[in-house]
């Protein structure tokens, strides 16, 4: 099966993630993405699961059961059916065109390419039965880019597999660790008055610039805590801020949202606490009283190279034959669905065609020739690694 026409036709489907926005349309949501994928894993005669993560959203899973499954590995190929948004974009987002040797259009790149390199390499993999490959897990998550409650889900729900395959964008190269991420709000309360007379409030958003002038004190401390070999420090930044109801009211609220990126060996659902103990001890009794801690709703998991050591050697040389070229094996610093799933047991690595740099922009394309070389890797990566199991591991 064409990988490159598979690709046109994911990205012809809009599934673009609202990443929290009050937004609605046709657009958004990945119900027509599932859609599609449903129909295609009957076309080729493999049952799926469509299983409901959020409104609208279903993770779709289907496998191959290899000629003689119980004697092999079993692999998990993962790879997400969401987009960001595509605002700003200066290409028709959904129309897939291909100009020198590029395929344009939103999620080419991250990850639809990856997408259909996976569902060409499964596909064949039905079609050829080849003997001694590995099984194949394929689940096709949602809500990757904002929150990962696909992939979670499909830790929390439980699935059998040696090692797991993540799609995003690394040029073929192999990701063996990646930095987590926690995000939060932090909101001060104040007292709201007319602005003529602002001594009779409180104004919340002066309280929060005091917070702010600290959060920046505290990311720059954890600048110099140990770093990860690979990934050097984490990290913290306030990425947006919001308050007040009009600019002739004292302002009586004002919140920001935080990004705390976590490095392997640190806990993310850790992070708020720290902060706010930091907090409690460099405000003022009453800033600090005046402050509320909003729940996370990210809490991603860092991907540490520990638990795919003993796959790099065998994992590099069938990418090398499949591909045509020796890969690198090195850390990110952005998070993926490996962190959930790894967080459960399941050796993961981080694998797809496609530059990084080219995710998310407003022209998004992928090289049509790394979506071809990917189909190859992901079917010869399922043959060669059949052999020779270790005893396999259970998500419960």
């Amino acid at each position: 099966m064409d990988p490159i026409r598979l690709l046109a036709d994911l990205v012809a489907i809009p599934s673009v993630n609202p990443m929290g926005r009050a937004v609605s349309g046709p657009q958004y949501l990945e119900t027509r993405m599932a859609d599609y994928l449903v129909t295609f894993f009957d076309r080729i005669g493999v049952p799926c699961e469509r299983k409901p993560v959020l409104p609208g959203r279903d993770n779709v899973i289907a496998r191959y059961h290899a000629p003689d499954a119980p004697k092999h590995r079993v692999l998990l190929f993962d790879v997400h059916q969401d987009t960001v948004p595509v605002d700003g974009m200066t290409i028709d987002p959904f129309k897939p065109v291909v100009t020198d040797g590029r395929l344009m259009g939103r999620g080419s790149c991250d990850i639809k390419g990856g997408m259909a390199a996976m569902l060409a390499a499964f596909e064949r993999l039905v079609r050829e039965r080849p003997v001694g490959s590995a099984s194949v897990v394929l689940a096709c998550t949602v809500d990757e880019e904002f929150t990962h409650r696909g992939s979670s889900q499909i830790a929390h729900d439980g699935v059998r597999a040696d090692l797991a395959v993540i799609a995003e964008p690394t040029l073929l190269n192999i990701v063996t660790c990646h930095k987590g991420a926690t995000r939060w709000k932090v909101r001060a309360r104040g007292v709201a008055c007319h602005s003529s007379t602002p001594e009779r409030g409180d104004n919340a958003i002066y309280r929060m610039a005091r917070v702010v002038s600290l959060i920046r004190d505290y990311a720059a401390d954890l600048q110099r805590r140990e770093p990860h070999p690979a990934l050097g420090p984490p990290s913290m930044s306030v990425g947006r801020i919001e308050g007040g109801q009009s600019v002739n009211i004292v302002p009586d609220w004002c919140e920001v949202e935080i990004d705390r990126r976590v490095i392997p060996g640190e806990v993310s659902s850790d992070c708020p606490y720290e902060l706010r103990q930091f907090l409690q001890e460099h405000l003022e009794e009453a800033d600090f009283h005046a402050l509320e801690f909003l729940p996370p709703w990210v809490n991603l998991p860092a991907l540490s190279d520990e638990s795919s050591r003993d796959w790099v050697g065998e994992l590099a040389a069938v990418v090398a034959m499949a591909s045509g070229k020796t890969p690198t094996v090195h850390g990110v610093p952005f998070g993926t669905d490996a962190g959930p799933i790894a967080a459960m047991g399941v050796p993961c690595v981080v694998l797809g065609p496609g530059d990084i740099a080219q995710a998310h922009t407003k022209d998004e394309w992928v090289e049509i020739d790394q979506v071809e070389r990917a189909a190859e890797t992901y079917f010869h990566l399922a043959r060669a690694l059949g052999k020779a199991p270790p005893a396999p591991l259970l998500i419960a």
